[in-house]
């Protein structure tokens, strides 16, 4: 079983996003090898009725970690402080040890795009997101995470790799790390670099979790990331490497559209569980002692 000690309060293993299409199941089911769901805050404030409900029986069982949706950190204007003020309350009510948001653009003028659109590898989007993750963090009082985003085209000409983008933001904004393996993957494969290059220029002390997902590929071989398909073997390879080097870490099998029977669901994360023991090895049931973000496993409670 891999590691959940909320006596020492961390939390590393195999989670699931936390889904309307899924809840019913996951509540039913015994699956010991599921150690922490996550959620998208949006789906919770300003609302009530199933959406806490649902919410308050996954806090009876596991630990909640939060990954937000609408806060790209490339935006121009600085976020609501309606907003974030509120996301702050929510953060501290679920004692969350962090929050996640995606390194895109994702919104203009206060109107939401409904998508992750890839930054300019420049450095003004690098001043840009370094001034945005400051802003979030000293709001929310707490650590903030960047996810890396999978990306189609380029806009404009970049002026470095998206390793090199993305290890600048992370410096300047001494910000950690969400560490996407499908999305590196996905980008590896239609833009022509190497994934494992890619991963051995991350810096291990900054990932506080890392996601796994499914992709579908085109007839013309461009791919997709979807989160509504099995994670593929060469994503599994790069997930093992990639916890190989960081240690044990929260994962999260992102499913997001497309359920399968819950049964073939469980089966991905038990062989998740398997990799990741077979990864981390014994630290898998070590019981982690003061930890600490750039720690193995990331503190909860």
């Amino acid at each position: 079983m891999s590691t959940l000690s909320r006596s020492s309060g961390a939390v590393c293993g195999i989670g699931l996003g936390l889904r309307q299409g899924l809840a019913s199941d996951l509540f039913a089911s015994e699956l010991p090898e599921l150690r922490f769901v996550e959620i998208h805050p949006e789906n919770y404030l300003r609302r009530g009725g199933r959406f806490r409900v649902m919410l308050a029986r996954a806090r009876e069982r596991w630990p909640v970690l939060t990954h937000g949706l609408t806060l790209g950190f490339g935006a121009v204007e600085p976020a609501p402080h309606s907003y974030t003020r509120e996301l702050r309350d929510f953060l501290r009510e679920l004692d969350a040890p962090f929050h996640s948001e995606h390194l895109c653009f994702s919104s203009a003028d206060g109107v939401m795009l409904h998508d992750l659109m890839p930054l300019p590898f420049r450095k003004e989007a690098i001043d840009t997101a370094v001034l945005r993750i400051r802003e979030l963090r000293d709001t929310l009082e707490r650590p903030v995470a960047i996810e890396n985003v999978s990306y189609y085209a380029h806009p404009g000409q970049p002026h470095m790799s998206e390793v090199e983008f993305l290890l600048e933001v992370l410096e300047r904004s001494d910000a950690k790390l969400l560490l996407d393996v499908n999305n590196v993957f996905v980008n590896a494969k239609n833009h022509g670099f190497d994934p494992y290059a890619y991963l051995d220029r991350i810096p291990a002390q900054r990932v506080v979790q890392l996601h796994v997902a499914g992709h579908t590929v085109r007839k013309d071989g461009l791919i997709l990331d979807t989160h509504g398909e099995p994670v593929q073997d060469a994503v599994y390879a790069l997930l093992a490497h990639t916890l190989r080097r960081t240690g044990p870490r929260p994962v999260l099998l992102e499913r997001d559209q497309s359920f399968p029977k819950f049964e073939v669901l469980a089966q991905e994360v038990k062989r998740l569980d398997v990799l990741y023991r077979e990864a981390v090895g014994e630290q898998a049931d070590a019981e982690p002692q003061n930890q600490a973000l750039d720690q193995p496993g990331v503190p909860w409670r």
